[in-house]
């Protein structure tokens, strides 16, 4: 049974409204930003923002055939994401290129992190949220979504933290004014993605060895329309994604 949207934490739910001019999507695993605010995206890039991707893993294990190889998976995830990403508009991917399911929310992967965000300076951060306890969280969402959290505040922030940057590589300490946390099971701001959840729908398609038949018109698609139509209950609006926004001190 689909849990239904509490009503006292919809009265609760802020409208977002603004849209930044530059934003920044740290996710696990090729298809993961489109799930999680893949209609966001869509509509903040439509509107002019820019939006780099982030890919935290190869999506080395991410297949269910058993004749499929880590060897082979990774170069079809990889063309999958580019072609999603074009979908939403997004035009830069950077790949670190980690293991898939050996993420850890370690210095090295904070470093990482660090400095792609004094890199391309976004004003807000998406990422999975660590914190749910609803249900089952994938260890790489909870190390993506710890690390991120750390990575803007107070690493990136700071001058002191990972200095080399500043000093050799010439990259300026950077403030996110907030960080939008995807999967949540305590959202606080809502987005109306009424025009943009069938460009999330076509992106989702765009991953076929995960998501293989997916089309406008199969229980996917519906299930996708379905969940987004839900997280609008109670609204003036269709369809929605829904997360829980922290805002960096400045």
């Amino acid at each position: 049974m689909t849990q239904q949207p509490d009503p006292s934490a919809t009265a609760s739910l802020e409208i977002v409204s603004e849209i930044p001019e530059r934003a920044m999507v740290i996710f696990a695993h090729p298809d993961d930003a489109e799930i999680g605010t893949g209609a966001t995206v869509a509509k903040w890039t439509k509107a002019g923002c820019e939006v780099v991707y982030v890919q935290s893993t190869s999506g080395s294990s991410g297949s269910n055939d058993r004749s499929m190889t880590s060897e082979a998976i990774v170069p079809i995830r990889a063309a999958e994401q580019i072609a999603a990403a074009e979908v939403v508009g997004v035009k830069a991917i950077e790949v670190l290129d980690h293991a898939d399911g050996w993420l850890d929310p370690d210095r090295v992967f904070l470093e990482e992190l660090v400095r792609l965000i004094r890199t391309h300076r976004p004003d807000v951060v998406f990422a999975h949220d660590p914190d749910r306890y609803a249900g089952f969280n994938h260890r790489d969402h909870r190390a993506v979504g710890i690390t991120a959290r750390d990575a803007i505040y107070p690493y990136a922030r700071d001058h002191l933290h990972f200095p080399d940057q500043v000093e050799k590589e010439g990259l300026e300490p950077w403030k996110v004014k907030h960080l939008f946390m995807w999967g949540t099971d305590q959202p606080n701001v809502i987005v109306d993605v009424s025009d943009t959840l069938e460009t999330k729908v076509e992106a989702l398609f765009k991953h076929e060895s995960q998501v293989g038949g997916l089309a406008t018109n199969t229980d996917a698609a519906s299930r996708l329309r379905n969940r987004a139509r839900e997280a609008a209950e109670g609204f003036d609006f269709e369809f929605a994604e829904r997360f829980r926004r922290l805002t960096a001190r400045q």
